[in-house]
């Protein structure tokens, strides 16, 4: 039997243009791929096509890579699952072609998201919706001053929610936070049909409002209450002191995206879970795709604690696998093994003999090998490949494994 190091197929050092995803097919090499795009060759308009941009994510693969493997492994018809979501990219891209899909987080935000993106829509009452509430919240803000002129101030009153909270107080000004839960007043209190929608609208505007700088919304440490040098923009800017222009925006655009991925949307089933995969038993499917929350790096309940706030979600940081608060010692790691094969060995049960588990991780701590063992599923080949620096935090040289499992 090969080892995991004859198997390891590093196409990062491959010279050949770039694969293109519409090219592959089940009888397509494996060593054919190259999968290490460039900015050039894969823009971030790309990667963040029609609904995989409905709002920011950090951590989320890239469509592209998805679909690679899905056409790779996959057939119209059959059903991936995803026991790690995320943001929806393994169900948005199974949905497009044609292949039934599951997903489950532990996360609800994330869930959130993942509903709003692969949802079917009516257009035409999605849109009246949209606009429908951008007005009523513009007749509900008093231009004169700060004050908020509420459709039924006898039954809501805003300034106790702030005082309650004191996560929104202290990184909103007053002016974009009471636009902010007026807008969310407003989903609560009228009967849209399309409220998972909107409240994703008023998340991803709320991460624009926020006391922050302009160059740091992804890690801001602490409110920006005064002016500054923005590195982003090379002048003095000010913080932000409203919402509704992001709300205006963010709507325009939510538009654009649904009416973008409403062409290439099929009738493949998505489901999608809020639940903790390390007790969960899942329903048969024909393999997986998924890329596990790394150890020690980001915190996916912390990156979205405004929308937590906002919509008052169930926080399950505490639940989560590999979280950045517990860091990477060896005890994390080991941790982090345990619990990451403890839903494999249950994903292993639903998958058919032959089956494969696509695992897309970042395995700088040589984890995976182990987790392999510990699963007792067969490595059928390790894909390396390299990935461009695309965000401010990563400075250095970053690699990507995609690890192909098969059930014996």
């Amino acid at each position: 039997m090969l080892t995991n190091e004859e198997k390891r197929i590093e196409i990062y050092t491959n010279n050949q243009k770039p694969t293109d995803p519409s090219s592959v097919n089940s009888e397509t090499p494996l060593n054919s791929l190259n999968l290490n795009w460039r900015e050039i060759d894969l823009p971030e308009k790309a990667r963040t096509k029609h609904v995989h941009r409905l709002h920011p994510y950090l951590g989320k693969f890239i469509p592209q890579l998805v679909e690679i493997f899905l056409r790779k492994y996959f057939k119209h018809g059959q059903t991936v699952l995803d026991p790690f979501c995320g943001s929806g990219t393994t169900l948005v891209q199974a949905n497009e072609l044609g292949i039934n899909s599951i997903g489950f987080d532990i996360s609800e935000f994330n869930v959130l998201i993942t509903k709003a993106k692969t949802a079917k829509y009516d257009l035409g009452i999605a849109k009246k919706e949209i606009h429908d509430i951008l007005e009523k919240l513009r007749s509900s803000i008093q231009k004169d001053n700060i004050q908020l002129n509420l459709l039924k101030p006898e039954t809501y009153s805003i300034e106790i929610t702030v005082t309650n909270n004191e996560y929104l107080n202290r990184w909103f000004d007053q002016k974009a936070r009471n636009e902010l839960l007026t807008y969310k007043y407003l989903i609560d209190k009228e009967s849209y049909k399309y409220k998972i929608l909107m409240k994703v609208i008023l998340s991803r505007s709320a991460r624009s409002a926020r006391l922050t700088t302009h160059f740091d919304l992804d890690f801001p440490k602490k409110p920006q209450t005064e002016p500054y040098y923005c590195y982003k923009h090379s002048r003095i800017c000010k913080p932000t002191n409203e919402a509704f222009k992001f709300l205006q925006r963010y709507s325009l655009d939510t538009i654009r995206r649904l009416e973008e991925y409403s062409y290439l949307q099929t009738d493949a089933k998505v489901e999608v879970n809020h639940a903790d995969c390390r007790v969960t038993d899942f329903s048969l499917v024909d393999g997986v795709i998924t890329s596990p929350p790394y150890v020690g790096l980001i915190d996916y309940h912390e990156q979205h604690a405004y929308g937590y706030h906002l919509l008052d979600l169930d926080d399950n940081r505490d639940c989560e696998i590999g979280a950045a608060a517990n860091g990477s010692s060896i005890k994390a790691k080991e941790d982090y093994k345990k619990d990451i094969a403890e839903v494999f060995i249950r994903v292993l049960k639903a998958i058919p003999r032959g089956g494969r588990i696509i695992v897309i991780a970042g395995d700088r701590a040589n984890l995976y090998d182990d987790i392999a063992k510990l699963v007792g599923i067969e490595t059928e080949a390790i894909v390396k490949r390299h990935v461009n620096r695309r965000t401010g935090r990563r400075a250095n040289e970053f690699y990507e494994s995609v690890f192909i499992w098969k059930k014996k």
